[in-house]
């Protein structure tokens, strides 16, 4: 099987400008639809096809294996009060032990080490440095008691910067997947939020198979590029768990001849880090449990080794996530699909709506023009 090359575009291989569409404002959905499954999927894999997302048993067969990305989001949003009164927003990216945590932090003045914040809910947060190094962007600190408990009870749903009204009771149950298990992602895996158990259960009785694996969404994941070459971005880095399990079921399945489908581009970046790592001994027994951290950054040129189909939400302009989706199908079958899900009203974004992609030839230089 191949694996797949290095995690970085090369330098002077794309421009951003590769990567860029016209969206309309209210293309951006606000809200999710009322009823999971109810969404539209734009089905991309050949031609153009108009469904709803209820049709995906429809569109697999017996023998596929679905792969899902169990991650929980959780109430990392933070608010509460340098000693100066000054107001100070956190983001907590990570639950780290004794009680600490690494966080992103809003304030007009940042705290120096030593600084106590007192956050809205009666506990504290003492600032204990910079992350991971004195110059990092993010904020080390020790909250003064279990950090996953005061965020369940204080904290607010982190819905991306896109969402403009503020979390709601109805956030806190739609931006989190039916099977989320694994606590700490800041982000929700967005592809998964369509499947409810009525799908579920329905995907089972026509033979797909289902898998999981842990990739902990950060915040990295909306920063935006913000230099012409790609290549020059420094990716962010996510922690992931692939079970020994699932890899066991992806060399069956493939051993049988079945299909792979990633249920999302988190599940992408974790089985595509396994690939890269371990290559095609992964799917060979002893089958092992892996996990770490991967930084993969993945543009089209990249062989993917084990996945077939993509499911996946429509992503930012400009963003890294496009420019994977763009690497599965090929550059010009997304472009395509994109401008068809403009023109027929298509939701975009973490609560919009969802595609599915097979695997292309992805070109090894741009498509100009």
């Amino acid at each position: 099987m191949p694996t797949s090359p290095p995690s970085s575009p090369q330098p002077g291989q794309w421009s951003l400008s590769d990567f860029d569409f016209e969206l309309p404002a209210d293309r951006i959905a606000q809200h999710p639809s009322p009823v999971r499954s109810a969404s539209r999927l734009l089905d991309a894999r050949a031609e153009l096809h108009d469904r709803v997302f209820a049709e995906l048993p429809s569109l697999l067969e017996p023998g596929d294996l679905l792969v899902f990305n169990d991650t929980r989001v959780i109430k990392a949003r933070l608010f509460g009060a340098k000693a100066s009164g000054g107001a100070v927003e956190l983001l907590v990216e990570r639950v780290l032990d004794g009680h600490e945590v690494v966080a992103h932090m809003r304030a007009s003045r940042k705290p120096a080490p030593g600084s106590r914040l007192r956050m809205q809910g009666g506990f504290e947060a003492e600032v204990l440095g910079r992350w991971p190094r004195p110059d990092g962007a993010l904020f080390h600190l020790r909250f003064s008691d279990e950090p996953h408990a005061l965020m369940q009870r204080h904290g607010h749903v982190p819905l991306p910067p896109y969402i403009t009204h503020a979390d709601d009771a109805d956030d806190a149950r739609r931006y989190q997947t039916v099977f989320a298990r694994v606590p700490g992602s800041v982000a929700a895996p967005t592809a998964a939020l369509h499947f409810d158990q009525s799908l579920l259960d329905a995907l089972r009785e026509r033979g797909v198979a289902s898998a999981h694996l842990t990739l902990h969404v950060g915040a990295g994941t909306f920063q935006p590029v913000k230099v012409d070459d790609p290549a020059l971005h420094p990716m962010h880095s996510e922690r992931f768990a692939v079970p020994g399990a699932t890899l066991q079921a992806i060399g069956r399945t493939r051993a049988r001849g079945g299909r792979v489908v990633a249920v999302g581009t988190t599940t992408v970046r974790a089985l595509e880090s396994v690939a890269r790592d371990a290559g095609a001994a992964a799917l060979q027994p002893p089958w092992r449990d892996w996990s770490g951290e991967t930084d993969i950054f993945i543009v089209p040129g990249h062989r993917f080794a084990w996945i077939d189909m993509l499911l996946t939400n429509f992503h930012l302009p400009k963003s890294t996530l496009l420019m994977l989706v763009s690497a599965f199908a090929g550059m010009q079958p997304i472009r395509d699909a994109y401008a068809h899900a403009v023109r027929q009203g298509y939701r975009f974004f973490s609560y919009g709506d969802a595609m599915l992609l097979q695997r292309g030839r992805a070109p090894a230089h741009p498509l100009r023009g």
